[in-house]
């Protein structure tokens, strides 16, 4: 089964972000280094986990981690996008500080739609980072060359 990210609520989106992230450097995503991260309690995001674990976006196997499905990693790496060219919008284009980029990206990312992501992309010359200087995936959600997967 796979889900289309609209379908997703924010908080999962955000968990599947997270778990990218925290694995980025190939070691084991612990439920308690998700929980901190997304600072709630081991219990819910153990709960989570489960959830993610059902709708096929991510693995669980105890004292080995959690590890993100094919169709979860796409997500994440959606989010991951969305989240790097709104900021970089943000600051080029209206100008927000590099510091309050962050907060307003956050709550833009989970209902920006493709075209506007694509026209984004478009009007500002299909950056590969943003202005913290991580990288942004391409549409194809690849990521720049010589670059890491994980930051901002």
């Amino acid at each position: 089964m796979v889900v289309a990210k609209p379908d997703l609520s924010d908080a999962i989106q955000d968990y599947l972000r997270e778990i990218y992230k925290l694995g980025a450097d190939g070691g084991r995503v612990s439920v308690t280094a998700l929980a901190k991260r997304q600072g709630v309690s081991p219990a819910s995001a153990s709960a989570m986990v489960k959830k993610l674990a059902a709708l096929n976006l991510a693995v669980h196997q105890p004292y080995r981690g959690i590890t993100l499905t094919t169709a979860g990693e796409k997500v994440a790496l959606e989010v991951i996008r969305h989240h790097r060219l709104l900021e970089l919008y943000l600051a080029q284009t209206l100008g927000l500080d590099v510091q309050d980029v962050h907060d307003e990206a956050e709550r833009l990312e989970h209902v920006i739609s493709e075209e506007l992501e694509e026209r984004i992309d478009k009007a500002l010359g299909f950056p590969t980072h943003d202005p913290h200087g991580d990288p942004i995936p391409d549409a194809k959600l690849r990521w720049p060359q010589a670059s890491t997967r994980a930051g901002g």
